[in-house]
């Protein structure tokens, strides 16, 4: 779901004018870049640049841009290293604000804006005049009902914090967009069409999208991720490098061992906090999902850097009942099978959402 509205405005792009991006995943400590370019000798693409640049403290906080000219600068390091013009920039799930609507059926799709626009104020904290929006019409709507609609809003000031960032280090955003819509295209084949959990276990928080008929139904975050895992490891084991504790956590992490018998019940106790959430968030979804056919979640799919933690499927599985497995986070721009991409697999999944706004340039590509 990109937010187009906010580009347009100010930077019309013809409908028929597919340029080079390369995908721009902000978070608040680092800033991951992906760029393919298409293979047409086998109709997949190609990894053509791929990088990790780390974000000063202090720049970016709960996707809140707190110096605009540090994230410039930061901007203008990503456009040395890939000589890029154009960007498609990932936008923080902290301010985003969902909501579901329905639009009689038959009304031009000219009119379903404005008709939308109308709306806002009575869904979100936010006067038209203050946000941006994008929408996107729910696939598999009974034709004898209303359309249904899903509406994503942003802060105005939001959007052009990241905008004028981009500007100013020389690049054009073409589009903004919602982590986990990013992450969905990437991970989430284009002919599923049921109801899928994301959940994207970062280092500083962890970021919750549910997609329904291929579209983001609904976001949340969790201000717990990897470091406390960290943290609360120091409590008890002392004062070990960071670098060593990712170690346990991917090697040991909630599985038992003879070696670090103690591991497994620190990381467990700090994992109940996220559980206990991603349970509420569960329920809450059934609870105001149940009219919409097909709405049960079929699967969790699991990304971020910290989704390495071992045992951490089950894990999740166990708890949620409901099959839950690392993404498969390039399964939409070329089979393993024929290309080993450079990056590990390890690292992967801390790509997800780059990868996801990268492949949103090469839509046309597939059809």
């Amino acid at each position: 779901m990109s937010l187009f509205t906010a580009v347009h405005r100010v930077l019309p792009v013809p409908n028929y004018l597919r340029l080079p991006s390369v995908g721009v995943d902000i978070s608040d400590s680092s800033l991951k870049y992906i760029q393919f370019t298409p293979d047409y000798s086998d109709h997949a693409l190609t990894l053509k640049q791929w990088g990790d640049i780390d974000i000063p403290e202090g720049t970016v906080a709960r996707g809140d841009v707190l110096d605009v000219e540090k994230l410039t600068g930061v901007l203008k390091e990503l456009k040395t290293q890939t000589g890029a013009t154009y960007v498609r920039v990932s936008l923080p799930e902290e301010r985003a604000y969902l909501f579901e609507t329905e639009i009689k059926r038959g009304t031009p799709y000219k009119e379903i804006r404005g008709a939308l626009e109308f709306r806002l104020e009575e869904n979100v904290p936010l006067s038209p005049r203050d946000a941006f929006f994008d929408y996107e019409i729910i696939a598999g709507t009974d034709e004898r009902k209303p359309l249904r609609v899903s509406v994503t809003v942003y802060a105005r000031e939001t959007i052009n914090e990241y905008y004028e960032a981009a500007r100013a280090a020389g690049l054009i955003p073409l589009s903004f967009e919602v982590e986990a819509a990013a992450i969905a295209r990437a991970t989430l084949p284009p002919a599923e069409h049921g109801t899928h959990m994301i959940v994207d276990f970062g280092q500083t928080r962890t970021g919750i999208g549910i997609v329904h008929q291929g579209t983001l139904m609904y976001t949340s975050t969790i201000d717990v991720g990897g470091a406390e895992l960290s943290t609360a490891l120091r409590a008890e084991l002392g004062s070990v490098p960071e670098a060593e504790l990712t170690t346990l956590k991917n090697t040991v992490g909630l599985t038992q061992s003879s070696e670090h018998p103690r591991v497994p019940a620190i990381i467990a106790a700090e994992m109940e906090k996220i559980m206990s959430e991603l349970q509420l968030r569960l329920q809450y979804w059934n609870s105001h999902a149940s009219s919409l056919a097909d709405h049960d979640v079929r699967s969790v799919v699991l990304c971020g850097g910290s989704s390495n933690l071992k045992g951490l499927p089950a894990h999740v599985e166990a708890t949620l009942g409901v099959p839950a497995a690392r993404a498969a986070v390039w399964q939409n721009a070329f089979s393993l099978d024929e290309a080993v991409p450079p990056i590990d697999l390890r690292h992967s999944y801390g790509y997800a959402t780059a990868i996801g706004l990268a492949l949103a340039g090469h839509i046309a590509f597939y059809d």
